[in-house]
């Protein structure tokens, strides 16, 4: 069984810059591709950007060029580096495997772009 949970949200002005962190417990990470995922409200939640087991990447276009997700399979964290924030990326951001049924999901961490 994974547990996930994510850390890093906050308040942020547009253009501005935070990491977020997710730490899994549970050896099924070290087997799995794992993405990050966000839901806006009043919106469904979607896949953002994955990370498989190698280190290869996928973003959606809507983050493409400024987030950058990353893993470390020692510690069994992954990470999500986002850059030039825009107020539509406001939203709870959730951990969870990737490309297959998720795992329980975590509380997710808070990102709010605001001036």
């Amino acid at each position: 069984q994974v547990q996930l949970v994510e850390s890093g949200g906050g308040l942020v002005q547009p253009g501005g810059s935070l990491r977020l962190s997710c730490a899994a417990s549970g050896s099924i990470f070290r087997i799995h591709a794992m993405g990050w995922y966000r839901q806006a409200p009043g919106k469904q939640r979607d896949l953002i950007a994955a990370i498989t087991i190698g280190g290869s990447t996928n973003y959606a276009d809507s983050v493409k060029g400024r987030f950058t997700i990353s893993r470390d399979n020692a510690k069994n964290t992954v990470s999500l580096q986002m850059n030039s924030l825009k107020p539509e990326d406001t939203a709870v951001y959730y951990c969870n495997l990737a490309y297959r049924s998720p795992a329980p999901w975590g509380q997710g961490t808070l990102v709010t772009v605001s001036s």
